[in-house]
């Protein structure tokens, strides 16, 4: 079964590790873009009972006429998805994919061969679009927003139909035409877990209806106003389209002997030593977003990107991380997706001291060790 269907009450996976991280910063201490990287933490996610990686999908960084930047320096996420898949036994392994820059013909045999290396452990994380400048590139024109979700339905519509249909096909929408389509081989899955992540409201109904897993960015540190924001979607979700769906959100991880220090350190990466350059870019495109906001809320959210792409902060000791978790799942997060400056020294710590406190409070069950392992 895939792990993002178990039992535990908290999901919990790594984010962004098919890049250099979530984080827009230039600390000394951020790592390059690395395969190797992406192998150990991804193996050690595994080790500990993680149910998912996630990869982001960028095609150009945000600087502009900086093709050398290391925020552009990202893996294809189908492929990486692969190496990942063959690599791991147990953890749930995500692509992601800008559905105007891969047809759902090609999405669908990828997908499918993924989740056959991976023994049924695939899910997808589909995306509408929005960087113009990388879909110029592509030559795909940035439809308005929300046509982006019919075109996104659409593409998702052809993506499943090949998964299911045995026989040829013909389709005739108003973004695909295809003719005798067929996909072979199909997911081992009989339904391949998607996850979309909509903010907006046509957004929202999207995900409510196409997704098993709703990704969102949780604006609020408060339990009853999460609880609110995540009710929404699946409020929305079982009444206008009786489905049931799981709300998963992402994180900056932030660990340190007190909170004090981790703070101090939050402070440090995110805005002693911010990717002006990169953050500038991001905000330029955002356009009128950014423009209509009071100062001080500009502020907080360009921090808030540059620890990691507005991630929702767990930053202080073992204890507090593992009390906002519990904040997170009692507001009725299912999953969470975990983020830092160093993966290799958080996930360590992240494992050894946070996850026995979710355990204890019964969010997660213990992870059994190999016969033989004391």
């Amino acid at each position: 079964m895939n792990p993002l269907l178990g039992g535990n009450a908290l999901k919990l996976g790594l984010f962004c590790t098919n890049g250099s991280g979530a984080s827009q910063t230039l600390v000394p201490e951020a790592p390059e873009m690395s395969w190797d990287m992406s192998l150990r933490t991804a193996r050690a996610a595994d080790r500990a009972g993680l149910e998912a990686v996630v990869p982001f999908a960028r095609w150009k960084g945000y600087a502009e006429n900086r093709p050398e930047h290391r925020a552009g320096r990202v893996m294809d996420p189908f492929t990486w998805a692969a190496g990942i898949a063959a690599a791991t036994d147990d953890i749930g392994v995500f692509a992601t994919s800008h559905a105007p820059t891969l047809h759902p013909i090609v999405a669908a045999k990828q997908a499918a061969t993924v989740d056959h290396i991976s023994g049924g452990r695939f899910a997808l994380n589909v995306v509408g679009g929005w960087n113009r400048p990388e879909l110029e590139m592509f030559g795909a024109a940035l439809r308005e927003h929300d046509e982006r979700y019919d075109h996104l339905a659409e593409w998702l519509h052809v993506l499943r139909t090949l998964w299911a249909e045995t026989d040829e096909f013909d389709f005739h929408g108003a973004f695909f035409d295809v003719v005798g389509g067929v996909s072979q081989p199909k997911p081992l899955q009989s339904r391949v877990p998607i996850m979309n992540a909509g903010g907006s409201p046509r957004g929202m109904r999207f995900a409510a209806e196409h997704a098993d897993l709703c990704f969102v960015i949780v604006h609020s540190e408060q339990e009853a106003a999460i609880r609110e924001q995540v009710e929404g979607y699946k409020q929305m979700a079982r009444d206008e389209f009786g489905r049931e769906v799981q709300v998963w959100t992402h994180t900056v991880v932030v660990q340190r002997d007190t909170d004090a220090e981790a703070q101090a350190y939050l402070r440090r990466f995110s805005v002693e030593y911010e990717d002006v350059e990169s953050i500038e870019a991001w905000m330029r495109l955002q356009g009128a977003n950014t423009q209509v906001m009071p100062p001080d809320v500009l502020a907080a959210m360009r921090q808030r990107f540059a620890a990691g792409a507005g991630g929702f902060p767990l930053v202080g000791t073992s204890e507090t991380i593992a009390e906002k978790l519990e904040t997170l799942s009692a507001s009725g997060i299912d999953g969470a997706l975990l983020t830092w400056v160093d993966y290799d020294e958080g996930l360590a710590a992240f494992t050894a001291d946070v996850l026995p406190r979710l355990e204890k409070a019964g969010l997660r069950a213990p992870v059994a060790q190999p016969v033989g392992v004391a």
